[in-house]
């Protein structure tokens, strides 16, 4: 079963990378669309750039939309294992698929260096995205409540995971999101 998927956002890179170690990292990635190069990475839209590499700013920018089977959750998901011990610090990339019976889904994949860097940028989108919701509502002391709350709860799941050694040695993870949570272009 062919459905169509849009892979987007930014990868921020450590000093020093070179497109061909980007291109090693997202072999799997590239395997799958049958290229070699992320320049031949075309997304479906032309609109949308791609898969495009710039060293100066030291970043990946991913805009890319393209047909796709079963396998391409996990190469995609291996492809940014393969990339999280080149990235400076984590970053999140949105995927969103489109079945033919309608029903989107969608994920936040989180790339970065390490789980640690991966928890804590996790951490700091969910307390920035309540406290971006909770503002229109409540003051700031209750906001500021809240987000100590929920800092008290990222830090009690890391140490039971870090306590029954479910704790991953991946540099990346994948979380499905709810539908209102998706990309708009």
């Amino acid at each position: 079963m062919r459905m169509e998927v849009h892979v987007h956002g930014s990868i921020f890179i450590c000093k020093g990378v070179r497109q061909s170690q980007v291109e090693q990292a997202l072999r799997p990635w590239l395997e799958y669309l049958d290229v070699d190069t992320i320049a031949e990475a075309h997304s479906l839209e032309r609109e949308e750039p791609g898969i495009v590499f710039d060293s100066k700013e030291r970043t990946i920018n991913v805009c890319w939309t393209g047909e796709v089977g079963r396998s391409f959750h996990s190469r995609l998901t291996e492809a940014f294992h393969n990339l999280g011990q080149l990235t400076e610090y984590a970053s999140e990339i949105e995927v969103t698929y489109y079945p033919e019976h309608g029903d989107e889904e969608f994920y936040q994949m989180f790339v970065g260096p390490t789980p640690e860097a991966i928890h804590d940028f996790r951490r700091q989108c969910v307390v920035e995205d309540i406290a971006g919701m909770l503002s229109r509502h409540l003051g700031k002391q209750d906001v500021e409540q809240v987000s100590a709350l929920v800092n008290q709860l990222f830090d009690g799941n890391l140490t039971a995971k870090r306590a029954t050694g479910e704790e991953s040695t991946a540099s990346s993870t994948v979380i499905p999101l709810h539908p209102r949570n998706k990309h708009l272009h």
